[in-house]
């Protein structure tokens, strides 16, 4: 009489603890990585938002050079603040003035910000035409933009210098 036994269907603890170990391997890959991914999301948002107020600057810029907005003599071609690419300004090459120019919808938001309660426009830096490029400072106008965002980015240059 032989004594057969059913086959065992099931996995032994050996291979439970060899699953259990590789799953906790990939993922010590797998979440740093999912870090770098968000803050390269991040970073190309802030790219993006500064290419689209840079030209709209750029564009408010062109268009008093083009006579289509009025400026006094002592001011700079810059816009006073951001708030003025999205209100708009009277159109000086309308017959009857009340048409406006538009540079923007609205102003975008600086994506690495942290205090989500300041308005759009704060969360921005503003360099005035009067500033220099190393130390820049507010003023009459808006030249440029920068992130106020601490930290460097994943190319190893500050969010400040973008």
């Amino acid at each position: 009489m032989i004594n057969r036994r059913p086959p065992r269907s099931g996995f032994t603890l050996i291979e439970l603890v060899v699953t259990v170990a590789i799953v906790a391997l990939l993922s010590t890959v797998a979440f740093p990585l999912a870090g770098v991914v968000a803050k390269r999301s991040k970073e190309q948002e802030l790219r993006l938002a500064l290419r689209e107020i840079r030209t709209a600057l750029d564009a408010y810029m062109q268009a008093v050079e083009d006579g289509r907005i009025v400026q006094s003599l002592e001011a700079s071609s810059c816009p006073e603040s951001l708030k003025v690419l999205v209100d708009g300004v009277p159109d000086a090459s309308s017959p009857d003035r009340k048409k406006k120019l538009y540079f923007l919808r609205r102003i975008p938001r600086d994506p690495l910000f942290a205090d989500p309660a300041q308005p759009d426009e704060e969360t921005w830096g503003k360099r005035s035409y009067a500033s220099s490029h190393d130390a820049p400072e507010e003023g009459a106008d808006v030249y440029d933009v920068y992130s106020l965002a601490p930290g460097v980015g994943l190319n190893g240059i500050a969010y400040r210098y973008w």
